[in-house]
């Protein structure tokens, strides 16, 4: 069975540790990864309390990230930014809108290049509509911007909605008309009938 060993993490690993973290780990995991990647140090006293004093030093510069990352948060949540793209009669784009437009878009507003991978997008845009957006600013902060995507042509998805429920009801009137015309047929019909039925009568 494969022994643990206790060792104190030099930087940060997601889902693992954060930088400063003793911990027990597997020993075939600290030999074969973290120790010769110098992620980790055997948690000897003099590496801890070296540990200790980074990860204070980092928890500080972390912070003033944060702090101005804050600012730049309350320029940027619910922003909208309108995006033109080419679509189809349903809103369905010729293409798609992706993290890098967006990032675009945002880098713009701080007067900096911003990072698209910051951009907390699932999946491409895919069809006209407005679309809440996450951009992360630091581990700790992030800020929400609306996106709405609209034709080259200005039509956005209301229009289109709006166009397919305009065909919708006109639809529906054609088969109403439609209906009271096969009505009057038979009305008209029955009445024919009646007519020859009083004539033979006579």
């Amino acid at each position: 069975m494969e022994s643990n060993v206790k060792v104190v993490f030099l930087e940060d690993i997601a889902g693992t540790a954060k930088i400063g973290d003793i911990k027990e780990v597997k020993s075939g995991f600290a030999r074969n990864f973290l120790l010769p990647r110098r992620l980790a140090m055997p948690a000897s006293p003099s590496v801890v309390k070296s540990a200790e004093q980074r990860a204070a030093r980092e928890a500080r510069l972390q912070e003033a990230r944060d702090n101005d990352a804050r600012g730049v948060a309350g320029k940027l949540d619910g922003v909208v930014y309108t995006i033109t793209a080419r679509s189809g009669s349903t809103g369905k784009l010729f293409g798609s809108v992706g993290t890098a437009d967006i990032a675009a878009k945002v880098g713009e507003t701080i007067g900096a290049e911003f990072d698209r991978h910051n951009v907390q997008l699932a999946d491409p845009i895919k069809d006209l509509g407005d679309y809440s957006v996450s951009v992360r600013l630091t581990r700790n902060v992030s800020a929400t911007v609306m996106v709405s995507v609209i034709g080259e042509d200005g039509t956005t998805a209301a229009d289109i909605r709006a166009k397919a429920a305009g065909g919708k009801a006109a639809a529906t009137v054609e088969a109403e008309d439609a209906g009271e015309d096969a009505e009057s047929d038979d009305d008209a019909g029955e009445a024919e009938e009646e007519a020859t039925e009083s004539g033979e009568d006579a």
